[in-house]
């Protein structure tokens, strides 16, 4: 993707003017994109991205540039760019490079690679979850099948002696389900993917996919209006996990510490939420759909304890942001594509298993509300301060799970609610989404077992 000596004259002249670092970052990224409305082809979408992005760090800051012409010349312009940006004189020795293939050692090995697959194919598989759905109920009005793949081919070179290169191959499918009567809709969906290739979908029952996202539609629309206040509320496993990924976790990377912007800057080593609260940001889970074998710098991908029975043990770090606190890198810096700068970001971040049963946290609520599944939110990563929907939700009444009800939200802050977990069960899981941030969207898994918040502010129809 771009040979040794070419980096060494890139990264020579970008540091030619005072800048204390300078990296490159190549990319080639084949994708694709099909979607399907009511069983019928809608969108049928594929491309290549390719291009370079030049990062210095330069007294205290970053600069960036990016461009798609690899041709020598224009790289050299690029470079004599950047370079104008920094004030001095001051050369910066290039290390050796050390070249490795972080893919063939690596943990998320592709067996079957996407690009390889018929679209007739893929077609196939899409409309058969439609047509599984529409049978569900005649309550199904509308159903979306999506699929999308990436094949990204990275080269990282730094003036550090980094020559990294790695292959990501990812996958996923979308079933999204519309019920609807006279008067009302709600929607269903399920979107499973892997970092792994076309063999994932030998992993997935298909039409128990889509009768599950229908199942969720039907449901919510027959349930009643969901009653506000003050009240215990269990949160289900798999994408409950959200609520610490947007909640907490954006608040534990270090852009945000440096920057002074979470409740979590300064208090390392200090309890931050219950002693039943151990959670964990992963990058190495093999074929896990936020794993890494490398960060967006070439640093290997790690297990990182955020927090230990309820004491702040670490941040996700880079090595930007990390010079800034006084951290070393946690392998956690990422960015959609080479358009971006680099900051640190989460990968697989969930609440680790506790030693309770989940049919003993429903028996041991007298009443509440139990989030089957999480919907989308917004959070404030400076308070914590959050507000989210609840997909599926259903009343808690004497210990037992009992009506379905629509429109809850969960209301409150982060660190709160970090502090009122008093049950944690061990049946962890964890579920795929696309998290966007300052470098752009990046796929992330959140994840948590059954968990009890003590009190929690909800919101519905009085």
């Amino acid at each position: 993707m771009l040979d040794k000596n070419l980096a060494n004259e890139i990264l020579t002249i970008a540091t030619s003017k005072g800048a204390s670092f300078a990296e490159i970052f190549v990319e080639h990224n084949d994708k694709a994109n099909i979607s399907l409305v009511n069983g019928k082809v809608n969108t049928a979408l594929s491309g290549i991205d390719f291009g370079l992005g030049l990062r210095v760090f330069y007294n205290g800051k970053t600069i960036y540039a990016y461009t798609n012409d690899l041709q020598r010349e224009s790289l050299l312009n690029l470079a004599n760019e950047v370079a104008k940006a920094t004030k001095g004189d001051q050369k910066l020795t290039i290390l050796d490079f050390d070249k490795k293939d972080y893919y063939e050692k690596g943990l998320h090995k592709a067996k079957i690679l996407p690009t390889s697959i018929k679209k007739s194919n893929i077609v196939d598989m899409l409309k058969l979850a439609s047509d599984t759905a529409f049978k569900y109920d005649s309550l199904v009005t509308e159903t979306i099948t999506s699929y999308t793949h990436s094949v990204q081919d990275v080269l990282i070179i730094n003036t550090k002696g980094t020559f990294a290169t790695d292959k990501r191959v990812r996958t996923r499918i979308g079933i999204d389900v519309v019920a609807s009567n006279e008067t009302e809709k709600q929607t269903g969906g399920v979107r499973p993917g892997a970092l792994m290739g076309y063999e994932f979908y030998d992993t997935l029952n298909i039409e128990d996919l889509a009768r599950e996202a229908s199942r969720s539609a039907v449901t919510m629309l027959k349930a009643k209006p969901c009653p506000s206040g003050k009240m215990p509320v269990v949160i289900d496993n798999g994408f409950g996990g959200v609520i610490f990924h947007e909640a907490c976790g954006h608040g534990l990377e270090a852009i945000k510490i440096a920057r002074g912007d979470s409740v979590f800057a300064g208090k390392l080593g200090e309890k931050v939420a219950s002693d039943k609260v151990t959670a964990i940001d992963d990058g190495t889970i093999p074929n896990k759909w936020g794993s890494i074998n490398i960060d967006d710098e070439g640093t290997p991908a790690e297990k990182t304890v955020l927090i230990e029975n309820g004491i702040l043990k670490s941040y996700l770090v880079d090595n930007f942001y990390g010079e800034k606190i006084g951290q070393k890198s946690t392998g956690s810096c990422r960015r959609e594509s080479y358009k971006y700068a680099p900051v640190p970001r989460m990968r697989n971040t969930f609440i680790a298993n506790g030693n309770d049963k989940a049919e003993d946290i429903i028996k041991n609520t007298k009443n509440g509300i139990y989030a089957k599944y999480m919907g989308g939110g917004s959070v404030n990563p400076a308070t914590g301060d959050f507000n989210f929907a609840v997909q599926e939700a259903y009343l808690i009444e004497n210990g037992k799970i009992t009506s379905p009800v629509r429109g809850a939200t969960l209301i409150g802050k982060g660190e709160d609610v970090l502090k009122d977990i008093d049950m944690v069960s061990d049946t962890l899981s964890h579920a795929e989404g696309i998290c966007g941030a300052s470098s752009g969207s990046v796929p992330t898994c959140v994840g948590q077992p059954m968990i009890r918040v003590s009190k929690m502010t909800v919101g519905g129809r009085s």
